[in-house]
């Protein structure tokens, strides 16, 4: 591993490699599941809007991914919560 590799490790950024590679397995879970990224784009600012509310979401650590399982669509969300408001 090199210095490169550990600083983007250490700071949560990945290399063009890696950007790339997610970028493709998002790519074919969209075209599986039959949905534009656009709508699976607009999707995920709806529900960050929603969930904003009440916790403080890292938008950048955030994935909204739609597959099928067993003849079902399956929606996942992974978000990263920085906070939770308690006012509310």
């Amino acid at each position: 591993m090199n210095i490169r590799a550990l600083l983007n490790i250490l700071t949560g950024r990945q290399d063009s490699k890696g950007i790339a590679k997610e970028r493709l397995r998002v790519l074919l879970v969209h075209d599986r599941a039959g949905v534009s990224p656009e709508f699976l784009d607009r999707i995920k600012e709806e529900i960050i809007q929603v969930i904003s509310k009440y916790m403080e979401i890292d938008e950048k650590n955030t994935q909204i991914i739609i597959h099928r399982s067993e003849g079902t669509a399956v929606l996942e969300a992974n978000l990263a919560i920085k906070a939770i408001h308690r006012h509310v």
